[in-house]
C-alpha cells in the first residue's frame, strides 16, 4: 500500500497551509510541514493553530 501526504490547502499553487486545533504546536507538526515543503518544492508554508487562546501561526520558507 502506497502512503502519501495530502496538505490541508495549497494556495496560489505556492503556499502549503496546515490547519491544527491543538493546545500547542509540537515539533512533529513543524517537521511535517517542513518535510512537505521539501518534497513538494513549494516555496512557503503556514502552520495555523486554532486550539490556543488566540490564533497562532508560523510561517516557513523553503
Amino acid at each position: 500500500m502506497k502512503k502519501y501526504y495530502v496538505p490541508d490547502f495549497i494556495v496560489y499553487n505556492e503556499i502549503i497551509v496546515e490547519i491544527k486545533a491543538e493546545k500547542s504546536l509540537s515539533k512533529v507538526d513543524e517537521a511535517q510541514l517542513i518535510n512537505s515543503l521539501i518534497t513538494s518544492r513549494h516555496s512557503t508554508g503556514l502552520l495555523i493553530n486554532f486550539g490556543e487562546e488566540s490564533l497562532r501561526y508560523r510561517r516557513f520558507k523553503n
